[in-house]
């Protein structure tokens, strides 16, 4: 049997513009990411603590989103897989419905006790700060309904492999923000409001430009009015099904990274300093574990919808051999350009040199064990295999990167060297056990649709 005789087929061709689309999306993200810091840095030091801490908790917010968006993304794809267009759009017409409701309530506990959930997050902070606090996660709240809009329209397209859609709203609603933060902020001259309503402002164009998308009669699956308004438990159930695992594993990682950030704090200021600038080059060589964790799902899930195991045995092995390729070369370009990047940097020179140290062990690792641990995971999560992943990646994250952080970077005294060989161990956990997983053949047995 060759790849043209099964059921789903993907050529290289076809896996390459679902790709590449899906890298420069999440590349854009991390550079205007960059570009705020920058424009927000000219408003005041209580602008930019007050942004970087609710992003601490809009992180959260953002990472429910997306567990549900992935969870609508498995079943959506596995219907069109299986040819069943109808069902899928009516998935993905519950998707929207639901992402609806919880962000709506969401931003309304938020906007309510907006307070309370500042105090217990970062206790007392210089007044200045908590004002700044206060100001943007209120119009952040606000913007919470469009980010799970959007997420939702994403993930129909992104099951369709229509990847060059989500790439272009993204450019453009990145060029609305950043457009909107030098006008807000250096014509305007309106401090932190200069840059919380341009990102309002692109939120909400992403989210209308992708729902109206997603109504286009021009797509075989695509929202449909009476679905969104008709409750259908047993859909939302599949989709729930693997969302909530996904959500649990997010939000517990999210925590330990919280927890790691108070270990790194021990450390003294050259050390917290130098992995504060490794973490910025460590987002950047990570790109490739969403990219193709969204082609995983995507692939896995048609072929696991169609029925054909055959296929989806081998889209497993075509797709970690591009992903390991996409990984390695992405990291040793990131390592290369990492010391001439850092001469731009206003470092002290030991500082530069653990840098490099922690670049060097990160890009390593990143580049011969994230397809398993990550990528893979996602594979496997679109079969419908989500509470042993969840499982897996909640005891990785605490007993294998916590734990072992504590006991290599405090009681070794190995500072953030120790931290980092920490993270290695727990992407070594992740990739074995679920590479076992794979060999076992136990994921062929997992229903979703």
């Amino acid at each position: 049997m060759t790849e043209k005789d099964f059921k789903v087929a993907f050529d290289t061709k076809t896996l390459r513009n679902m790709i590449a689309p899906l890298f420069l999306e999440q590349f854009l993200l991390l550079a205007v990411g960059l570009a705020d810091t920058l424009v927000i840095s000219h408003v005041n030091e209580a602008a930019v603590s007050g942004v970087t801490l609710v992003d601490q908790f809009n992180i959260i917010i953002i990472y429910l989103f997306t567990a549900l968006s992935a969870g609508g993304a498995v079943v959506i794809s596995q219907y069109i897989g299986h040819k069943d267009y109808n069902d899928a759009s009516e998935s993905s017409s519950q998707l929207l419905m639901f992402s609806i409701i919880l962000s709506v309530a969401l931003m309304i506990l938020t906007l309510f006790y907006h307070q309370e959930i500042l105090g217990f997050l970062f206790g007392r902070v210089e007044p200045d700060v908590m004002d700044a606090c206060v100001t943007y996660l209120k119009i952040s709240a606000l913007s919470y309904p469009a980010l799970a809009i959007y997420n939702a329209g994403a993930a129909l397209y992104r099951s369709m492999g229509k990847t060059k859609t989500t790439m272009y709203i993204s450019i453009a609603a990145n060029v609305v923000n950043v457009t909107g933060n030098l006008i807000g902020v250096f014509v305007l001259h309106a401090g932190i409001l200069g840059v919380a309503y341009p990102s309002l402002l692109a939120r909400t164009f992403s989210a209308v430009v992708i729902t109206y998308a997603c109504f286009s009669r021009e797509n075989k699956v695509r929202y449909t009015l009476d679905e969104i308004l008709n409750f259908r438990p047993n859909l939302l159930g599949k989709i729930l099904g693997i969302a909530v695992p996904n959500g649990i594993e997010s939000g517990i990682f999210q925590i330990v990274k919280v927890a790691l950030t108070s270990i790194v704090a021990l450390f003294g200021t050259y050390q917290i300093a130098a992995n504060g600038v490794a973490q910025s080059f460590w987002s950047v060589a990570a790109i490739c574990n969403p990219v193709m964790g969204m082609t995983f799902i995507t692939v896995i899930g048609q072929c696991m919808g169609s029925g054909d195991i055959t296929a989806t045995k081998f889209y497993f092995k075509k797709l970690l051999r591009m992903t390991f390729a996409i990984s390695i070369a992405w990291n040793a370009i990131i390592l290369a350009l990492a010391p001439l990047i850092l001469k731009l940097y206003a470092l002290e020179p030991e500082t530069k040199d653990l840098v490099l140290w922690l670049i060097l062990i990160h890009n390593i690792a990143c580049a011969l064990l994230s397809p398993y641990a990550f990528s893979l995971g996602n594979g496997l999560r679109a079969t419908g295999d989500v509470r042993y992943t969840m499982i897996v990646a909640v005891a990785s994250s605490v007993g294998g990167r916590f734990v072992m952080a504590y006991l290599f970077g405090v009681i070794f005294g190995w500072g953030v060297i120790g931290v980092a060989i920490a993270m290695c161990i727990d992407w070594a956990i992740r990739a074995v056990l679920y590479k076992r997983r794979l060999d076992s053949g136990v994921w062929k047995n997992f229903e979703v649709i």
